[in-house]
């Protein structure tokens, strides 16, 4: 994701190898695009990095010239295995990292990165059961590595996507999601200001739009929910209201950067 995350409580793992690094990394800027008028895409090149998992995250740290150092935390965006990360980040006005990553560091500028992290909000190739993304802002970065990962596997079970942004314009990858094959269900949730020609409701995402969008708990899916606290919990309470097993749901929710 693309602001400072909130650890997930601690859940036992369903199998396979978990992919973790316990020791912080140089890490040197390649590329830096604009996502939106707010956030950025970065590609880190990160020596003797081995792959992650989708939906995995790396700790990124900056050092200031007179020692002081912040550290954050950003949702992988992809699971390539060379040695290169990617990162997309969205700014806090009043962060501390996020502005500086985002307005001001270019190609060339070397950063820490420790991880990959984590091992409960992740999604493994192999795994059968149908899977349903739940994505507030730049809640759709770890998202996106699940899908990603998905698209590369030979076969697997279907995705669907369900991703509310303010405005057509603060979705993040947005050209890339428009492009998915038919296996991949996209729909979106406009709380703001929608597209031209938009026939839906414009508002925050509800019930109704979840029965609509959504696997419905008979197909038993795993649901991954990533944004802000406020729109995590709300999207959880209302998938547990509709008879989804609260096991089956995996969030992860963040604050400000």
């Amino acid at each position: 994701m693309g602001a400072e995350r909130v650890p997930p409580p601690r859940r036992p793992l369903d199998g396979g190898a978990l992919l973790v690094s316990a020791s912080w990394r140089p890490a040197r800027v390649v590329e830096a695009t604009l996502a939106t008028s707010s956030a950025r895409i970065l590609r880190l090149a990160v020596p003797g990095w081995e792959g992650s998992l989708a939906g995995q995250h790396v700790d990124v740290r900056l050092t200031a010239e007179d020692g002081y150092q912040a550290v954050r935390s950003y949702s992988l965006g992809d699971v390539s295995t060379d040695e290169t990360i990617e990162i997309a980040v969205d700014e806090i006005p009043e962060g501390e990292v996020s502005p500086y990553l985002v307005r001001d560091v270019q190609p060339g500028d070397e950063v820490e990165v420790l991880g990959p992290l984590g091992g409960y909000f992740v999604w493994r190739a192999g795994d059968d059961a149908p899977v349903q993304l739940i994505a507030g802002g730049s809640g759709i970065v770890p998202l996106r590595a699940m899908i990603r990962a998905r698209l590369a596997a030979a076969s697997g079970p279907p995705f669907r996507l369900l991703y509310s942004v303010r405005d057509p314009r603060d979705a993040i990858y947005r050209d890339e999601l428009g492009e998915l094959p038919e296996e991949i269900r996209v729909a979106w949730v406009y709380t703001r200001v929608a597209p031209a020609g938009w026939q839906g409701r414009v508002g925050r995402l509800d019930g109704g739009t979840l029965d609509a969008a959504a696997f419905p708990v008979a197909d038993d899916p795993v649901v991954y929910v990533c944004g802000p606290t406020g729109f995590v919990e709300s999207v959880a309470q209302k998938l547990v209201a509709r008879g989804h097993p609260p096991l089956r749901i995996r969030t992860e929710r963040f604050g400000g950067a």
